[in-house]
Formats: structure tokens, sequence, C-alpha cells
């Protein structure tokens, strides 16, 4: 273990609460500087954690630790993210037709089910335009955004690794590829049927109150849904095989000069493969047509570099358990040597809604003890109350979760005028907690 000294251990998380701070509070209060300088500000914290850590302890121990977070979760995390950010910009989905209460709720389910299969982002940035062109008759269409991004954006994407970095993470922690669907589905089901039938009360209210000739002239249409770009579907789906088949072959030999197994190193160069294939074969008029660009992803690999370095100190402090820093966190999250899953379920949810919610799921996975094999068996309760509370929670807030930012900046670009932060935790906390209480009192309180 890096840390011995339980005294200084803690100032070692500085750089850490630093970038995930920058994170919350930079877009808010100083929008123009972080928009401007945000990677500055990142390789700032980066150096910081960098420079304390090789003047307090052996550098050969820093350089191990740099290369397997680097290595083992950084890349694989980003080629991730970007794979899937390519694809799925070149598919495009246009709705023939307006929206109404019932076609809405439809978008909304189909689309928190894609959230699965092809992650948050890449189902929130698929659908989010054709959604509002669909809707652009309606005066008020405020709360099909807001209720786009808990479903679509993040409660959505519960059910496979690939749905939503946190899960992710644990897929690359050793965490099994179907296990998240058979431990999540009910707690989905729990929280996302109730969210649509609301959605559905709230949209048809809304609708009702729609100027009568519009309703007269639309409400009786049923969009027809166009796609261009069904050849992504191809390499997508090569994907989602590749991400499971890595999984599968858990035993597989090792590379022992990078200490990289072959299965993991196979995985990132097809999903690669698949991605290339994708920008070569998909004409520049589909991405056009979908507003593409790199930067919302640029944003993220840069970010999370911050994040995945800044994080290794406080994730040694873990392991530490009651001679670290953390000992009185890790005592009321294991009371008698036994897990509070209540605890943990509001705990990592709460701060996912305000810091991130993929290093705060990594904050307490590791608190929980960070062997995969134990967290999927003896401890699947507290997973599932860790995977629960990072993905459902990131809905809480704007800064919960990577796409949720950008829904609400495409929005705003279309003429819908979104809430400002504190109201759309208003929305937020009326809706989503009480269904949060109903599914920690049926699955997590002991």
């Amino acid at each position: 273990m890096i840390f011995s000294n339980q005294v200084s251990e803690f100032l070692f998380a500085i750089p850490f609460v630093g970038i995930l701070l920058s994170i919350a509070l930079g877009p808010t209060l100083v929008p123009k500087l972080w928009h401007s300088h945000y990677f500055k500000i990142a390789l700032g914290w980066i150096a910081l954690c960098t420079i304390s850590l090789f003047w307090r302890f052996d550098s050969l121990i820093v350089i191990e630790a740099f290369h397997h977070t680097i290595l083992h979760d950084y890349f694989p995390f980003v080629i991730l993210i970007g794979a899937l950010f390519i694809i799925t910009s070149g598919i495009h989905l246009t709705f023939a037709g307006q929206g109404t209460p019932r076609t809405n709720v439809l978008v909304l389910a189909v689309g928190g089910i894609l959230a699965s299969i092809i992650g948050t982002t890449g189902a929130a940035m698929l659908l989010i335009r054709p959604l509002i062109r669909l809707n652009s008759y309606r005066l008020k269409k405020t709360h099909i955004i807001v209720f786009f991004i808990f479903i679509v954006a993040n409660i959505g994407g519960a059910l496979t690794p690939l749905g939503d970095p946190p899960l992710f993470l644990g897929y690359l922690k050793g965490i099994d590829f179907t296990w998240t669907f058979r431990h999540l589905f009910i707690p989905w089901l729990i929280v996302m049927v109730p969210l649509l039938v609301i959605f559905y009360a709230l949209d048809r209210h809304f609708f009702e109150q729609e100027p009568k000739n519009e309703i007269i002239e639309f409400q009786g249409e049923e969009p027809k849904m166009r796609m261009a770009g069904l050849f992504n579907l191809i390499p997508l789906l090569g994907v989602v095989l590749v991400v499971w088949l890595s999984g599968v072959w858990a035993d597989s030999p090792t590379i022992t000069m990078i200490d990289l197994k072959i299965s993991h190193a196979l995985r990132d160069i097809f999903i690669i493969f698949f991605a290339i294939i994708s920008w070569i074969a998909t004409p520049a008029g589909l991405r056009k047509g979908n507003n593409f660009s790199w930067e919302p992803f640029q944003e993220v690999a840069k970010i999370f570099i911050a994040i995945f370095i800044t994080i290794i100190p406080v994730i040694a402090m873990l392991h530490s358990g009651e001679i670290g820093p953390f000992s009185g966190l890790l005592a009321k999250a294991n009371p008698s040597n036994m897990p509070d899953n209540n605890f943990y379920f509001w705990a990592t949810g709460l701060l996912s809604a305000f810091l991130d919610n993929a290093p705060t799921y990594l904050v307490f996975f590791h608190m929980a003890g960070g062997e995969a094999q134990s967290l999927m068996t003896i401890l699947s309760d507290t997973l599932v109350a860790i995977s629960c509370g990072a993905v459902f929670m990131g809905a809480l807030s704007y800064i919960g979760n990577a796409p949720n930012f950008m829904v609400k900046s495409i929005a705003e670009d279309a003429g819908i005028q979104m809430p400002s932060f504190l109201c759309y935790l208003g929305w937020s906390f009326c809706v989503l907690i009480p269904l949060f209480i109903l599914l920690d009192y049926l699955y997590f309180i002991q």
C-alpha cells in the first residue's frame, strides 16, 4: 500500500476533491472561464497530485500506480465512450408527425431501454434532437426534456456495463457482464415504470392545455420514424459483443511486459476498429445532420484523466481500512463489519448527484471492499445499493452525469427554456426522491 502515515494521508485527497468541486461549480459560477480553460484546471490538479506523491513516496510505486490506472481504467473507459459517441453520431433519426403524450412516453421508454445498450450518452445524443423536433409545435415542453434527462440520460442505463460509466468501471474491476441485468432489473422496473406513468399524466395535463386547433390538427397522428445510417448498427453490435466476450474470457493469458490481459487488449483494439469503420463508412452529411462535434467527447476525455489520476491516493486510503483516514466513514458504512446498504445507497447517490457518478461509484466500490467476487455474491445487495445510487441519482442535478448538461445545452439551443440549476433540483427532488425512498424501503433498509 502506498500510504502508511494516517495523519498526512488525507492531504493527498485534496486534488481529487479539487477536481470534483471544479466540475461541480465551474460551469455554474464561472462558465466562460471554465469552458475556455477547463483542461488547464484539470492539468493543475493532476500536477498537484503527481508532485505530492513523488515528493512523499517511492517513485517506482507511484509510477506503477499511475501505469495501472491509466492502462486498466482510463484507456478502456475513454475508448468505449469514444466509440459509442462516434457510432451513434452516424445514425440520424427523423420522426414524421407531432408529439402527443402517447408518442412521447413511447420515445422515452424506448430511449430508456436503448440507454442500457448503447450507453446513456449514446441514447441521449441519438434521441434528443428528434424528440425536440417532434414536439416543436408544443408551447409547454420543458417537462419533456427534464424527464428525458431522468430516464434516457440516467436511469435507463442501469441494465448493462455499457449503459452508464459507473457500471463500466465496475465491469473493468471484475463485475460480470450479466450481473447488472440479473440484479438491477427489478430496481430498474420499480423506478422506471412509475416514472413513465408520472410523465404520461403530466404530459397529458400540459397537452390538454395546448390551443385547441393545434390539438385537433395533430392529436390523431402517430409519428413515423425514419432512420439513416443503419449500417452503424453493425459496428454498434460489434462493440457490445466484444465487451461481453472480453468478460467471458476472464482467464486469458497476460502480456507480462505491460501487465495487461490479452482479452482486454483485443477488446480495446476491436472497439477502436469498429469506431474507425463507422467513421469511414458514414457519409459526412449524416453527422452534420446530427450537429456532430468532437467537443463533448474531448471534454469527457480531458476531465476524466484528472479524475482517474487524482483518485489514486483516495482509493489507497480506503484500502488502508481501519488504520486509514476514512476509518470513521468506514465504521458508519460497515457497522459491526456488516455493510449498511441503506447508507451505501443514499451516500453514493447524493454524492453522485453533486459530484460525478463514475468516480463516486469507484470510491464506494472500494469502501465496500473492492473485491469483485465477494461483491457479486455475499455482498451483492451492497453492490446493488452502490450501483442504483450512482446510476439513478445521477439524475438529481445537471452535473450528476455527463449527458445531463449536454441535453440541457441542446434544448436551450433549440429555444426551449430549461430550468435553472436550483429549479431543476426542485423538479428532480419532487419527482425522483419519493421513488428512491420506495426503492430504499423495498430493497435496502435492513
